[in-house]
């Protein structure tokens, strides 16, 4: 994404406000933002992160969730879904795997739209339990999907850098609509096989 084309109107990020945060934090750590490669930093490489790991926020940016007729109402399963996200309370990344699952209604959608969908709602300020809802209700209203489980596997920064120092997984889960016991054990397996 070319700095050039970055205004808070067409991408959400105030790229003026964004190159005068970073400078004056790195400022704020002893750096001189003049020297290189510190230039490069604030002027082009912070904005331009901020504005791709932001894009969640822009519904300009969702994926378009192209969908064909469904062929089975039975459970679709995608495990191993890269997750990427940023802590509104630290700023610091969380990132690990998510398991979604849903039941069709009329339509289906493609396999690769669920980790383009998965990619957009995690491109924002937000926490693990938040995404993991926004997800799945989400694609329910997407999908006019009958039921929808998502489950979050994460590692944050904020704790294994800062805090307590010590890297562990948080496991989040969220179930929209009405999904059956059946399919709870199937969603279960699924994590449960992807993890041994």
């Amino acid at each position: 994404m070319s700095l050039d084309s970055l205004t808070v109107t067409d991408e959400g990020i105030d790229v003026e406000k964004a190159r005068e945060g970073t400078r004056l934090l790195l400022e704020a750590v002893g750096e001189d933002p003049a020297e290189a490669p510190f230039a490069e930093t604030w002027q082009r490489r912070v904005p331009e992160a901020l504005a791709t790991l932001t894009s969640g926020s822009r519904q300009e940016e969702k994926p378009q969730m192209r969908t064909f007729d469904a062929k089975t109402s039975d459970l679709v399963i995608k495990s191993g879904v890269p997750f990427y996200s940023l802590c509104k309370h630290h700023l610091l990344p969380y990132s690990g795997q998510a398991t979604v699952a849903y039941r069709p209604s009329d339509e289906m959608v493609g396999l690769s739209k669920l980790t383009r969908y998965v990619r957009w709602q995690s491109r924002r300020l937000t926490t693990q339990e938040e995404v993991t809802e926004d997800i799945a209700t989400g694609l329910r209203e997407e999908l006019n999907a009958e039921a929808v489980m998502v489950e979050i596997s994460a590692t944050h920064l904020c704790e294994a850098m800062r805090g307590i120092n010590t890297e562990s997984d948080t496991s989040t889960r969220a179930i929209s609509g009405d999904a059956t016991e059946t399919e709870q054990r199937r969603f279960n397996q699924a994590i449960t096989q992807k993890h041994e």
